[in-house]
């Protein structure tokens, strides 16, 4: 007959111990496996709510720097759109200083000039990314300009006209933290993109000019280089916020994710070096316990 009586006591305890042993090796496989502490949010203990802050704050900074990033690609699109503008006033005062001479041939080749830039000045305020039109205001799936009509007629060098416009005035913008918002947008009836609309106008449906018309038109072209060059610097301004709000997301971001990394991970090489120290004591333990219950009254009297 076997000690059970005499011996369930220690017996049980033994194997209750083992049990939680056992149970302890189970939990630091997983983590040796995993690298964290726990796979549920619950077995961080006092740190759980910690835990879930920084990882909101995490996926906050990322949403920051996917809006950024999509609105820095669109604004260095507009700026090299607003820089081709600023070109096509250049080529016009160089063709209207040509024309200035008097000769027939300069004022037709000015002429000629302005009806090809008009066309590519309704291609550039038409610009695209993504599927939207850039400088339509918070128009974006319609064209921003149409000159179906407004390049027609007579033109006027005094007169303001944005018939050509089809947007509306809203203004792009983009927020980039909780407190900040970086407004970037250009609409296609800013009034130097006007003034260079009005000039290539005029000089495109005149079947001749004056030299008062020259005088005039490069007068109201060098006003348009001035005002073009304070929108690209304004869009210049703009890409700089944004690109330096993303860098601050990213840079929170990071440290947010070390936060986070810190409460949740774990040193696997001391995760190791537990579990050979809990392998041992489980075995001296399921050792101890096979002693235990092979004792028998029969042998302990021999």
């Amino acid at each position: 007959m076997t000690m059970r009586i005499a011996t369930f006591s220690n017996s049980d305890q033994m194997i209750t111990s083992a049990l939680r042993t056992q149970a302890t090796m189970a939990n630091l496989q997983v983590q040796e496996a995993s690298g964290l502490k726990s796979e549920y949010l619950a077995g961080y203990g006092a740190d759980t709510q910690h835990v879930v802050n920084l990882q909101v704050s995490v996926t906050r900074a990322q949403s920051y720097i996917d809006a950024a990033t999509l609105a820095d690609s669109k604004v260095q699109v507009m700026y090299s759109a607003v820089g081709q503008v600023s070109d096509i006033v250049s080529q016009l005062r160089t063709a209207l200083s040509s024309a200035s001479s008097g000769s027939s041939t300069g004022t037709t080749s000015a002429i000629s000039t302005a009806q090809q830039l008009l066309q590519q000045m309704t291609g550039i305020l038409n610009t695209q990314y993504d599927g939207q039109y850039l400088f339509g205001g918070g128009r974006t799936s319609t064209p921003a300009v149409d000159t179906s009509t407004f390049a027609s007629g007579s033109g006027s060098l005094t007169t303001m006209d944005t018939s050509y416009y089809q947007g509306d005035s809203e203004l792009s913008s983009v927020r980039v933290s909780d407190g900040q918002s970086v407004t970037y947008g250009v609409t296609a009836d800013n009034p130097a993109f006007e003034e260079v609309m009005r000039v290539l106008k005029f000089v495109a449906n005149s079947s001749t000019l004056s030299g008062t018309d020259i005088t005039s038109a490069l007068t109201l072209a060098d006003q348009a280089v001035d005002d073009v060059a304070t929108v690209q610097a304004k869009v210049s301004d703009a890409a700089s916020r944004i690109e330096s709000a993303k860098s601050q997301q990213t840079d929170y971001k990071s440290y947010a994710e070390s936060l986070a990394t810190d409460l949740t991970s774990v040193d696997v090489a001391a995760v190791t070096a537990q579990l050979s120290t809990y392998q041992a004591q489980l075995t001296a333990s399921y050792t101890a316990i096979s002693k235990i219950q092979s004792l028998n009254l029969a042998s302990y009297l021999r």
